[in-house]
C-alpha cells in the first residue's frame, strides 16, 4: 500500500512538471511569434484603442470677462449679474465698486483680474440701471441705460440649456447697415461669445442670444434650441439696453457716436409730471368756467302772451277772520294710570291711619 500511494505521488508530479513545461514553451513561442510572423493556429495579438477627448483643439482666444456693479444696486440687477455670469462660463466676479471711485480704475481691477473685457452695472438714484461694455484697457467702450429688466428666477420660463454650453449670437440685419451698430455687434461678439475649448465650457451648443434693435433699442433674449424640431423656447433672462454714447477710450475718450432720440430718465418723469400738472391745470379751468356761468345773469326771456290762453283760473274761496278763540281740546289721560295712582293714595291712608 505505502509503494501504491508513492507511486501516485510521483505521477501526480510529473504530470504538474509537464504541464509547467508546456506553459513555458507556449509563452516563448509567443514571444518568438512577433518576429518571425505569426504561426499556424496561433491567434494575433489584440490592439486597444483609446477614445480622444472630446475637445482636441486647444484654448486660444483667452477672452476673459468681469462682471461687477457699483454700490446701490437693487435684488433685480443682482439677480441678472448673477444669471450672466451663470450663462457665460468665460466671466469673473468682483466685489462691488465704491461710488467715489472714478470710473477709470476699472481698467486697473481688470488688468488684476487678468481679463481684457468688462460689464459694469451702474446705478443711480436706486432706480436708474445703467451698462458699461468695454474692451479694456484699449477700448471702446459703450454706455446703455437698461430697461424691462426680468431676470430668470422672475420669469421661470420652460426652456433650459447646459451650465457652460457656448451659445450662438444671432443679430438683426440693421447690425451690418449702420456703422455704430457694427461697432457694438464686434463688441457684442468678443463679450458674450464663450470661446472655443474654454476649461469651463461644455463642447455642446443648445442655446442662442438674439440682440434685436426695435423703437431705436437692443432687445436682448436668450433661447433654447430643441433638437428635434430646431424650434426656439425661451430661457431667459430678458433686458433691453437704450445706447447712450461710443467712447473712443475705455469708460471715457473721446465721443465716437451720440444716440439722438436718447432721452434721460431725469428728463422722462419730469415730462410725465408735466403732463399730471397740465391735466391738473385743465380740470380746474373747467371748474372756473362752470362757477363763472352759474354766477352770470340769466337772460330773462319775455312772456309768451299765448300761454295764458289754456289756463282755468281757481275759484276764490271768501277770507274768513276769526274773531273767537278755539276751545282748547280736553286731555284724555290713560285709565290705567289713574287706577294706579287712586291705589297708591287708599294705601297711604291705609298706612297712617294703622300708625295712629
Amino acid at each position: 500500500m505505502a509503494c501504491g500511494r508513492m507511486a501516485a505521488k510521483r505521477k501526480r508530479g510529473a504530470l504538474a512538471a509537464g504541464k509547467a513545461k508546456r506553459a513555458r514553451s507556449a509563452s516563448s513561442a509567443g514571444e518568438a511569434a512577433p518576429e518571425g510572423g505569426p504561426r499556424d493556429g496561433s491567434a494575433p495579438p489584440q490592439e486597444y484603442s483609446i477614445p480622444p477627448p472630446v475637445s482636441q483643439g486647444k484654448w486660444k482666444n483667452k477672452e476673459r470677462v468681469l462682471i461687477f456693479s457699483s454700490r446701490g444696486i437693487n435684488f433685480r440687477t443682482r439677480h441678472l449679474m448673477q444669471d450672466l455670469r451663470t450663462l457665460m462660463p468665460h466671466s469673473k466676479a468682483d466685489t462691488k465698486m465704491d461710488r467715489k471711485d472714478q470710473l477709470f480704475v476699472i481698467n486697473e481691477v481688470c488688468e488684476m483680474k487678468n481679463c481684457n473685457k468688462c460689464i459694469f452695472f451702474e446705478a443711480k438714484k436706486k432706480q436708474d440701471l445703467y451698462m458699461w461694455l468695454s474692451n479694456t484697457p484699449q477700448g471702446p467702450s459703450a454706455k446703455f441705460l437698461v430697461q424691462n429688466v426680468h431676470t430668470l428666477a422672475e420669469l421661470k420660463m420652460t426652456g433650459n440649456c447646459l451650465r457652460g454650453s457656448r451659445p450662438l449670437l444671432s443679430f438683426d440685419p440693421i447690425f451690418d447697415r449702420e456703422p455704430h451698430y457694427a461697432l457694438l455687434k464686434e463688441l457684442f461678439i468678443q463679450i458674450f461669445g464663450t470661446p472655443q475649448y474654454h476649461p469651463k465650457s461644455q463642447p455642446f451648443v443648445d442655446h442662442v442670444f438674439t440682440f434685436t434693435v426695435t423703437d431705436e433699442r437692443i432687445w436682448f433674449r436668450n433661447y433654447q434650441i430643441i433638437e428635434e424640431d430646431a424650434s426656439l423656447v425661451e430661457i431667459g433672462p430678458r433686458f433691453v439696453l437704450n445706447l447712450i454714447k461710443i467712447f473712443q477710450g475705455s469708460f471715457g475718450g473721446p465721443t465716437l457716436y451720440e444716440n439722438p432720440h436718447y432721452r434721460s430718465p431725469n428728463m422722462h418723469r419730469r415730462l410725465i409730471r408735466l403732463s399730471v400738472a397740465a391735466k391738473f391745470r385743465e380740470k380746474q379751468q373747467v371748474k372756473e368756467v362752470q362757477m363763472v356761468k352759474k354766477k352770470g345773469t340769466k337772460v330773462l326771456v319775455e312772456e309768451d302772451p299765448t300761454e295764458v290762453v289754456f289756463e282755468t283760473p281757481a275759484e276764490e274761496k271768501p277770507v274768513e277772520i276769526q274773531l273767537v278763540k278755539p276751545e282748547s281740546k280736553p286731555i284724555v289721560k290713560d285709565k290705567k294710570k289713574l287706577r294706579k295712582i287712586q291705589r297708591k293714595k287708599q294705601k297711604k291712608l291705609f298706612r297712617t291711619e294703622g300708625s295712629k
